[in-house]
């Protein structure tokens, strides 16, 4: 009878188990939280235990359609069921914070009534467990902190609950109270605000909550300070600290703002002098102006050792910042003439600017020197001051020697050495590897990070080459390779096919796409009549300035893929010599004859494109391969001798004016478009014209424009042209990155570069972002050294652009003396001897163009320094009319300085 009774007993257990596990899925697949949340108080944590395998089948289910109505309405009911049906704090923290719930969670509030009955210590886990979550992945803070009170445990000061804190405490929709009330009284202040100076990022947070008015944050924790609330010692101490440990401005400027609202007393900040100096001299220019102020403040009060400020004053005259030098030196000034007996200490320390690259801040040193050079009693101070005169310009160390008694200039002339980095010497590919294994991992290599001409080159012709020799064998080494690419999935992605994929998209924007079109066809994933329609009726004309450049190189990829399938090269005609693209006639030469002896087809795009790259600059050279090509008696042979004899036809070239830009247009190139080269090698003779073409096109990536100068390496300016706009958006419209991309590659190019290229590196120079600028210079200097650059026809260029408005005299400037400072002082100068004269036209006209008086400054200080260094003598038109303005603005002191260097004898460099 027991027997029985235990059965049926157990049997009733599993049947209503059962029951309550199907009306708590089918609450929660309706979305009914209420319902769930009565059924879960019903439930022992056995039959709760019992529901997750149903629940985890439905979250699962659920994942297949995230975002459908049916997952949205279902998603916060389990998100609250899946928490209080597990028992183990890992798993209900990763439950809580998975993805997949995160944009439809349950409220804090139910959450909190489901888990409430569990052992505080179990609370206090999952409530560090959850704040110790990346701040991404959005949990509630209410949660976190309504499990941190349930379990009165100590409040985790992550990353995660500090952000959520913040946007709890300062939220728009937080309408009891001001902050500084709502932090009053929150029982963990004084953990959480000292966590705030340990979190990275949260100063700029906490800027644009509530701004800098008197209900800002930083006016808060300034008035719970001043009333006890919060530690004074310690905000200070945290304060500076986190100053000192620097990071980014807008969050330093918080910080600073809150040093401010806190009001040191003179005191504290004289307890601090070493944090000061430490920050006048590394941290941020508003940081280190605010401690050279508080700095300043002691020193005048007495409250500073002459010892301590000359160690502030030379690192701060090591910075750039011009201001703070002229407010170190100003500063310096006052505490002379309020404490005369400091002079020994602090005048060595003022001579410290004599060596600053600005000549303004060396001459206000100077004057400092020469006005309080008397308070000075010892000798051994006057002889370090004069040998400091040594790092002046020429004309302030000629004034040096009447004041200060600074040994003379010498009067030998000392010529000028002009330092230019050594000329780019070619790089010859290196032969392909013997192994189908060591030419897949250049492919795998290719595929994961992109490569140079010389890479992509020498792994295609490795690919044809053992395509060609043991195809089998190459498939087997690309099979580790072929696994990863997207291509070779049993499932479509992107929506097709592999074959429809490359049948709809015949554009190929970088060496991935390249190679994942080769090695699909290799693998049978694109079709034989998909590859014969695409070489036969040609690539889809984008209409855009970069089509004529994009079509050959794809079109010979494509002829590459379909010769892999149906009848595979031995090897490619068009495989650069060197790295730059360009091929030897002679080598050229032996290929052809190796395809005759081989009875090999040629391509026609592959040899169109070895036509394109051969070496013609060379006649001796290509006259004596046009004989040895003629000698072979096939017609590849006769067109290779006609290539290497003709002379090269350059187009006309008209400058083409739209807005500010100045852009060049190129008529057709007659020996480009002869009918003997295929379509898509023909497009690259076409005509230039910047107002006929759309600019807006699908080449976005720069994957490919490492390319484009190796197509016709002889030829950069037909290059340079169909780029210029591209180039001259990052002087224009502030874009970033074109010129690092295109510059370089430009400057190491083979041919002559004429004007459009020119006007590429004077947009450079002029760019917004400054490692454009710095690509700009690095090709400025290699066509300098390799004796390419017309520094005439640059500097009339970057006048006329900085006249309209394309180039910010600032930037050029900054560009300039960055070139200037490697010792291509000459180089400058024949460049700003060319363009200063059309700025200072306007200027003196005071057309409606003229340049920034500011930028026009620097651009002046810098051609005055190249003049001094070089010895330069002669006129500069309309210079005299800008030294003549009245007043000391850096323009016209400049100007005068220019014309005193102008007019004096050569100076020793």
């Amino acid at each position: 009878m027991t027997t029985t009774t235990t059965v049926a007993d157990a049997t009733a257990t599993v049947t209503g188990t059962a029951d309550t596990t199907g009306l708590l899925v089918g609450a929660v697949r309706a979305g009914r939280t209420a319902e769930v949340v009565s059924l879960l108080d019903g439930m022992t944590d056995t039959e709760r235990r019992a529901c997750f395998p149903e629940l985890k089948a439905v979250r699962q289910e659920l994942r297949t359609a995230r975002w459908s109505a049916e997952s949205r309405r279902a998603h916060p009911a389990l998100h609250a069921a899946g928490a209080a049906c597990q028992t183990g704090a890992a798993a209900v923290a990763n439950w809580l914070a998975a993805v997949d719930m995160r944009w439809s969670q349950a409220s804090p509030a139910v959450l909190l009534h489901v888990l409430g009955d569990r052992d505080r210590g179990w609370l206090a886990d999952v409530a560090h467990r959850l704040a110790q979550r990346p701040a991404a992945s959005n949990v509630s803070y209410e949660l976190m902190a309504g499990l941190v009170r349930l379990s009165g445990c100590p409040v985790p000061t992550t990353e995660a609950y500090v952000r959520g804190w913040l946007l709890h405490i300062g939220g728009s929709w937080q309408r009891a109270g001001t902050v500084c009330d709502r932090l009053r009284q929150d029982p963990h202040l004084a953990e959480l605000v000292a966590a705030l100076f340990r979190t990275e990022g949260v100063g700029a947070q906490l800027g644009w909550l509530s701004g800098d008015g008197p209900e800002s944050w930083t006016s808060a924790l300034a008035r719970l300070t001043d009333e006890g609330a919060l530690d004074r010692r310690a905000m200070v101490d945290a304060c500076v600290a986190r100053l000192l440990r620097g990071g980014a401005p807008a969050e330093l400027r918080v910080f600073l703002r809150l040093l401010h609202d806190v009001a040191l007393t003179r005191a504290e900040e004289g307890e601090r002098t070493a944090d000061w100096t430490a920050l006048a001299a590394d941290a941020m220019p508003t940081v280190a102006s605010h401690a050279q102020s508080v700095l300043g403040g002691l020193a005048l009060a007495g409250e500073l050792a002459p010892r301590q400020l000359a160690e502030v004053t030379d690192a701060v005259l090591f910075r750039t910042e011009k201001k703070l030098v002229r407010a170190q030196l100003v500063l310096l000034g006052k505490v002379l003439t309020k404490h005369p007996a400091t002079a020994g200490e602090l005048l060595p320390a003022a001579a410290g600017a004599f060596g600053h690259e600005d000549s303004d801040a060396q001459e206000r040193a100077l004057k400092l020197v020469e006005r309080h050079i008397g308070k000075v009693t010892t000798a051994e101070v006057r002889e370090e001051l004069a040998g400091a005169t040594e790092q002046l310009i020429p004309a302030l160390r000629a004034r040096a020697v009447r004041t200060l008694g600074a040994t003379p200039l010498d009067a030998r002339t000392a010529a000028h050495e002009e330092v230019l980095p050594p000329s780019p010497q070619p790089v010859r590919l290196a032969p392909v590897p013997a192994a189908a294994v060591e030419v897949a991992e250049e492919v795998s290599a290719l595929l994961a990070s992109g490569g140079d001409v010389s890479a992509f080159e020498r792994a295609l012709d490795g690919l044809v080459r053992h395509a060609h020799r043991d195809r089998e064998a190459l498939l087997e080494a690309l099979e580790p390779v072929v696994a990863r690419r997207w291509w070779a999935e049993g499932e479509p992605r992107y929506g097709h096919r592999p074959d429809d994929f490359f049948a709809r998209r015949h554009e190929l924007f970088d060496d991935a796409r390249a190679f994942d079109l080769l090695l699909a066809t290799l693998c049978g994933k694109v079709r034989t009549d998909t590859l014969h329609r695409v070489v036969r009726d040609g690539l889809t004309n984008s209409g855009c300035a970069h089509n004529s450049l994009a079509r050959p190189f794809e079109a010979r990829v494509w002829e590459v893929a379909h010769r892999l399938r149906t009848d595979p090269q031995p090897f490619l005609l068009a495989t650069p010599t060197w790295g730059t693209g360009l091929l030897e006639p002679d080598e050229l030469v032996d290929r052809l004859d190796a395809y005759r002896r081989a009875g090999a087809r040629v391509a026609a795009v592959d040899f169109g494109q070895a036509l394109l790259r051969v070496r013609r600059d060379d006649r001796t050279a290509a006259l004596a391969a046009a004989d040895r090509a003629a000698a072979l008696g096939t017609e590849e042979g006769q067109r290779l001798a006609r290539r290497l004899m003709t002379e090269r036809t350059d187009p006309s070239v008209t400058r083409w004016t739209a807005d500010t830009r100045i852009l060049v247009e190129l008529g057709e190139v007659p020996d480009l478009r002869a009918e003997e080269f295929p379509a898509a090698l023909r497009l690259l003779g076409r005509p230039v014209s910047p107002g006929s073409e759309h600019w807006y096109c699908s080449h976005w990536s720069g994957g490919m424009r490492r390319h484009w100068f190796a197509l016709l390496p002889e030829r950069p300016e037909l290059v340079a042209a169909r780029l210029l706009r591209d180039v001259s958006e990052v002087a224009v419209d502030d874009q970033r990155g074109a010129a690092a991309a295109v510059l370089p590659q430009l400057a190491d190019t083979d041919g002559e570069a004429g004007e459009a290229a020119h006007l590429c590196v004077a947009y450079g120079l002029g760019a917004r972002h400054a490692e454009d600028r710095l690509a700009a210079v690095d090709a400025l200097l290699v066509l300098a050294a390799r004796g390419r650059l017309d520094p005439d026809r640059l500097g009339a260029d970057l006048g006329q652009l900085v006249r309209r408005g394309a180039v910010k005299p600032a930037r050029l400037a900054d560009a300039v003396r960055t070139a200037a400072a490697t010792g291509a002082n000459a180089t400058v100068w024949a460049v700003l001897r060319q363009a200063l004269p059309v700025l200072l036209a306007d200027l003196a006209t005071g057309g409606a163009v003229s340049p920034s008086p500011r930028g026009l400054g620097e651009l002046l200080a810098v051609a005055a320094e190249c003049a001094e260094r070089t010895g330069a003598q002669g006129d500069l038109p309309h210079l005299s009319a800008a030294a003549g303005r009245r007043g000391t603005s850096r323009l016209v002191t400049q100007a005068r300085r220019l014309r005193e260097a102008l007019a004096a004898a050569p100076a020793a460099a």
